[in-house]
């Protein structure tokens, strides 16, 4: 791996860091119920993004489908949390 790459993946998890820090600090002190469901939907995303880039990291194929997993739960729960907000229950 080339220094460059390696200095890139370095910011770039750093970056994602500070991005979750923030999503927290949204989670813990949202002033609704949407924005908080907003944040934990981003910090899945990032998550995601993580598995991504120390799949990159480790030049390996294996976290790729852990980095699916991960975007379809995170989907799935946003939607059904979304769901009851809304309507109140998330099974009709």
């Amino acid at each position: 791996m080339t220094p460059l790459l390696t200095a890139t993946i370095t910011f770039t998890l750093g970056v994602y860091g500070i991005a979750l820090l923030l999503a927290l600090w949204r989670l813990l002190r949202g002033p609704s119920a949407q924005d908080r469901v907003l944040a934990l939907d981003f910090i899945s995303l990032i998550g995601m993004l993580v598995v991504l880039i120390v799949d990159i990291r480790s030049s390996s194929s294996t976290y790729f489908e852990a980095a699916l997993l991960v975007a379809l739960f995170g989907f799935v729960s946003t939607a059904a949390m979304a769901k009851f907000l809304l309507r109140g229950e998330v099974i009709e």
